[in-house]
C-alpha cells in the first residue's frame, strides 16, 4: 500500500505540465482522464487554462501501472479493474505533490475529472481520511483539501459501482457538473440527484446539461459515444470561464 509520497513518486514522471514560462506561484488545475486513458481532448483544456495564466497538470494514472489502451477499455471501462475508489489515491497524491511546488499557489487549486476521473475525484471527496487504507493510501488524512477552490466534473461515472455517489463530501468547494443528455451510463435524473446531494453539503453547484453523448468532447466514436466538435468547443469555453471566475484578474 502506498503513502502519499510514494504514490506521487510513481505518478510524477507521467504528469504533463502546461502553463506560463515563469516561476510565479500561479493557480493550478489538475486534469484526470477518463477510463480510456489520455486522449487528445485534455491537452485542449490544458491550453485553455494556460491562456488564462493557470498552470495545468495532466495526470496519467495508467503509465506507472502498465495499463495500455486495450487493457483500459477492456478492464477499467468495464469496472473489472481500478475502480474510482482505488484511483482516488491518485487524486490526493497529485494534489499533495503539486501543491508543494513553488510555482503553484496551494490555495488556488481546481480538480477536473472526466468520467472515471470525475468518479475518482468524488471518491477522494467522500473518503474517511482517518481510516487506514482509505483510497489505497496509508496516510490519506495527511492531504489537506482546503486549497481546492473548485471542482470540474465532466460526465462523471455515477453508476452502481460508485458506492459513495450519494455520500456527503468532506470538503465542499464550488462545482461545475457536466451531464450529457444522451449518456448511456446514467440518466439526467440520476446525475441531478447526485448534484443535489453535493449542494446539500453547502457547495455551489452549477449544472450544465450538454445535448450530447458520454465523452462528446473526446475525438473518437466508440459504441454509443459520438464526438461533437461544436459541443466540445462549448465545453472548453465553459471550462475556461469557470477557471476565470474562480480566480479572476491573473
Amino acid at each position: 500500500m502506498d503513502s502519499l509520497h510514494s504514490r506521487w513518486a510513481r505518478l510524477e514522471p507521467h504528469v504533463a505540465v502546461v502553463g506560463p514560462d515563469d516561476d510565479r506561484p500561479r493557480p493550478a488545475v489538475l486534469l484526470f482522464h477518463g477510463c480510456g486513458g489520455l486522449r487528445a481532448h485534455l491537452p485542449r483544456y490544458a491550453e485553455a487554462a494556460k491562456a488564462l495564466g493557470w498552470r495545468a497538470f495532466v495526470v496519467d494514472s495508467y503509465s506507472h501501472r502498465g495499463i495500455g489502451r486495450a487493457a483500459a477499455v477492456m478492464g477499467v471501462c468495464t469496472g473489472l479493474t481500478l475502480r474510482g475508489y482505488e484511483r482516488g489515491g491518485d487524486i490526493l497524491a497529485a494534489l499533495d505533490g503539486i501543491s508543494r511546488r513553488p510555482h503553484v499557489d496551494p490555495d488556488r487549486v481546481v480538480l477536473a475529472g472526466w468520467s472515471h476521473g470525475g468518479w475518482s475525484i468524488m471518491e477522494a471527496m467522500t473518503a474517511d481520511p482517518d481510516r487506514r487504507g482509505a483510497l489505497g493510501l496509508t496516510d490519506a488524512g495527511a492531504c489537506a483539501l482546503k486549497g481546492v477552490k473548485a471542482v470540474w466534473l465532466a460526465y462523471p461515472y455515477v453508476g452502481p459501482f460508485a458506492f459513495n455517489r450519494l455520500k456527503a463530501w468532506r470538503h465542499c468547494p464550488r462545482v461545475l457538473a457536466v451531464t450529457c443528455r444522451r449518456d448511456h451510463l446514467t440518466t439526467v435524473r440520476n446525475a441531478e440527484h447526485v448534484n443535489a446531494m453535493i449542494r446539500n453539503c453547502g457547495a455551489e453547484v452549477e449544472s450544465w446539461i450538454a445535448e450530447g453523448t458520454h465523452a462528446f468532447d473526446e475525438p473518437s466514436n466508440i459504441g454509443p459515444m459520438r464526438h461533437d466538435p461544436t459541443l466540445a468547443d462549448e465545453a472548453i469555453r465553459r471550462f475556461a470561464a469557470f477557471l476565470e471566475d474562480v480566480s479572476p484578474n491573473l
